[in-house]
């Protein structure tokens, strides 16, 4: 019988004040490092694509929040935020985004493809849908091995109608692969609604052929995507399988940079922050609770934007690859 998807509302858990403190400082960190990016993009200092993560920060860093340093994490293009969350510098990440040899591929990388072994971040893919079969691989290779260890997969809406996605899907069920995909559904795949590009706009359905369970959950919230994901790296790293989770969250900037976004309205995307900004309903629970004084959280805002002036001053001062790197890291 066929593991049944689930839509059912998740009460949060109580979750313990440093936990709270990290949410937001990751959060933030996140917000404020895109905030950045994009200002010197217009400058001129990145080139190529740019796809920033402004309003989805709560999925990758409730996410992360549930696996251990040796999980692995793999995903696609709009992912600076799920480097910083992974424990990637700032400053790393920032002077590959302006060709630096200081950054994580040595500067030709850019955007969308950097890597770091050593935090098990595997990608940064710019072709939809690729990151979904290699994620899928690395969840073989942790049975294979036997590690323990569990994939999380993130993939945008759009990816979801690829079909090498449900080859994805039907592997990993067939081998119980210790594998969650993480579905952010912002809503808008480039400039297309969900509504005009999706047979089936529950998502989190799409495993169901496959018997793969899955759940939305609400991915504004980033203790609903913590709670959410712990079960489901249970589920996965105790050798049932995968499981698919659709997070709906929004992005408040245009699919990239190049991108003026005119198929939304301003008072749309201004609803959507006033009334479920991530961070913004961390930071009330944090005034609330009296964990942190509006003096503290001011604190902590020029703590985070001193990381982000020193991870550009980096990037400023990091030398462009050498022509020689040209000939590096290729495999013939």
């Amino acid at each position: 019988m066929a593991r049944k998807a689930s839509t059912t509302r998740r009460k949060t858990t109580k979750v313990d004040k440093d936990q709270i403190k990290k949410y937001y400082r990751d959060m933030l960190l996140i917000r404020r490092f895109e905030e950045k990016a994009g200002q010197i993009y217009g400058m001129g200092l990145i080139g190529g694509f740019c796809h920033l993560y402004i309003g989805q920060e709560a999925v990758v860093v409730g996410m992360q929040s549930t696996i251990s340093a040796t999980d692995a994490v793999i995903t696609s293009y709009r992912d600076h935020g799920h480097m910083l969350a992974c424990g990637m510098e700032a400053k790393g990440v920032m002077a590959e985004l302006t060709g630096r040899e200081g950054g994580y591929s040595k500067g030709k990388g850019g955007s969308m493809h950097m890597f770091s072994k050593e935090k098990n971040f595997y990608g940064g893919h710019g072709i939809v849908g690729a990151c979904v079969p290699l994620g899928t691989g690395l969840a073989f290779s942790q049975k294979y091995k036997n590690t323990g260890d569990v994939t999380l997969c993130y993939m945008g809406d759009g990816t979801v109608n690829q079909g090498q996605v449900y080859e994805s899907f039907n592997m990993a069920e067939l081998w119980s692969l210790p594998v969650v995909y993480v579905i952010e559904n912002n809503e808008y795949a480039m400039g297309t609604s969900v509504k005009r590009a999706s047979a089936q706009t529950e998502l989190f359905r799409r495993g169901e052929s496959f018997n793969v369970p899955g759940e939305q959950v609400d991915g504004m919230d980033v203790f609903a995507v913590a709670e959410a994901g712990r079960k489901a790296v249970e589920w996965a790293k105790s050798g049932k399988g995968p499981y698919i989770l659709e997070m709906k969250t929004y992005r408040y900037r245009g699919h990239s940079m190049s991108d003026p976004a005119k198929y939304r309205s301003k008072e749309e995307v201004n609803k959507k922050r006033a009334e479920s900004d991530p961070i913004e309903r961390v930071r009330e629970k944090l005034l609330n609770e009296k964990v942190y004084t509006e003096d503290q959280l001011k604190e902590i805002d020029r703590d985070v934007k001193a990381i982000v002036a020193e991870a550009v001053q980096f990037a400023q001062d990091s030398p462009e690859p050498h022509p020689d790197e040209l000939y590096t890291d290729i495999v013939i």
